[in-house]
């Protein structure tokens, strides 16, 4: 079954290399051949969301692809200039909706770079942590997803069953299991609970042999090889053009991780490796993404032993909410909150720029400042967005099952893409 379900699926190089070639010099239309156009989507389950591909089929063969985005539209960085800088954080639970946690971090680093502050170790530790259980929860339900998308259900049993111990352990952290809106400028809302850090270590000990197990079930399987080796080939040059990051970027050979490449929240403390991949296939995607979340582990089993004491918010209290006892007792406490209440956080006029490793890859936001409680601009670079650009170069010659492998190898989720 393997070697047939290949020889379907699979076009020689050269003729997949014409029709790419073809492509770029926008004479697909002339192929020889009746054409049909498919629409695929938005509510197809292999998009993962409401993406919508339109693709032109000679038989089973992909000779051109569009990819219509725009469905789940819902203005995040123009409803980002009319709120407060806090009031904004829990829009970004619902970017990358696999890692709110991740993506709030990411939102209030950028704040904080332009208003010059820094977190005390024991912050830094938290939101590192924080970031770290995104990318292993995000993973395992790309890992899990992908699997079940080219026939193998078990894998996604078993990946759900550990994201649901993951979102017990958020509920403990932030109150919420899915929309966390954990994080503040300038810090987080509460500290660790009691005996966080002892549930986190049972749980890592109970997901390594998952992780294990799934590499077994998957790795060497002769039907998912087939489906994704030489499938889906993003060359080091093309994922460098297409601007692709994460990943998808790692998986095509190139050796750029934020984290090290430009350290954050104490990245260059810990020792871990980046994982690349040697094709660029699906196969290499996938690789790349389960020894990331062995590597997650690794990050997080070093922190737990060394997290740091002390405060877990910035020095600077003029940007945050008094304690309520202390408002109900002072009337300096009640003015402060009456101001942030009203006014939020004086920012500084300026422009930065901040990206932040997250299981997509880079997510980034632009903040414009006049001054003031309330951004002049916020744009918000999505990983999954930028991703999804080099579609209408990698699908061609690819059959409609190809396509299926190539989507899950992505990995992208349209609330960020779309925003």
């Amino acid at each position: 079954m393997p070697t047939v379900t290949r020889e379907i699926e699979a076009l020689d190089p050269a003729t997949r290399a014409a029709l790419q070639l073809e492509a770029s010099e926008e004479t697909t239309t002339d192929i020889v051949g009746e054409k049909l156009v498919l629409n695929m989507g938005p509510s197809h389950p292999a998009t993962h969301g409401v993406l919508r591909l339109v693709l032109e089929m000679d038989g089973e063969i992909i000779t051109k692809a569009d990819p219509v985005v725009g469905y789940l539209h819902r203005g995040d960085e123009k409803i980002a200039e009319n709120m407060h800088y806090n009031q904004f954080v829990p829009y970004t639970d619902r970017l990358d909706y696999l890692a709110p946690l991740a993506n709030n971090v990411a939102y209030a680093m950028a704040v904080e770079k332009l208003l010059g502050w820094e977190l005390p170790a024991r912050g830094q530790a938290i939101r590192l942590m924080c970031c770290e259980i995104a990318r292993i929860s995000s993973h395992l339900l790309g890992v899990g997803v992908y699997a079940m998308d080219v026939g193998a259900m078990t894998v996604f049993l078993y990946t759900f069953q550990q994201r649901e111990y993951i979102y017990n352990l958020t509920e403990q952290l932030t109150g919420a299991r899915f929309t966390t809106s954990y994080t503040r400028i300038g810090g987080q809302t509460r500290d660790l609970p009691t005996n966080f850090l002892g549930e986190l270590t049972k749980f890592l000990d109970g997901l390594e042999p998952v992780v294990e197990e799934t590499d077994k079930l998957l790795t060497r399987n002769a039907i998912f090889m087939a489906r994704t080796e030489g499938v889906g080939v993003i060359s080091k040059e093309d994922a460098i053009a297409y601007g692709l990051s994460g990943p998808n970027l790692r998986g095509s050979g190139v050796d750029f991780d934020l984290r090290k490449a430009h350290p954050y929240l104490g990245y260059e403390q810990f020792d871990f490796d980046i994982p690349i991949g040697t094709k660029g296939d699906c196969y290499d995607r996938y690789l790349v993404r389960m020894e990331e979340t062995r590597q997650s582990i690794r990050i997080l089993r070093q922190l737990i032993k060394n997290f740091p004491t002390g405060e877990i918010n910035v020095a600077n209290k003029k940007g945050f909410l008094p304690k309520k006892e202390k408002v109900l007792m002072s009337m300096e406490e009640l003015i402060h909150h009456f101001i942030i209440a009203t006014q939020g956080i004086d920012v500084p006029p300026g422009e930065i720029y901040f990206g932040a490793e997250n299981p997509k890859g880079e997510l980034g936001f632009y903040i414009h400042s006049k001054g003031g409680g309330v951004p002049y601009r916020l744009k918000i670079r999505s990983p999954s967005f930028v991703n999804l650009s080099i579609l209408p170069k990698l699908l061609l010659g690819h059959t409609m099952s190809d396509l299926v492998a190539i989507l899950g190898s992505l990995d992208f989720v349209m609330g960020e893409c779309d925003r």
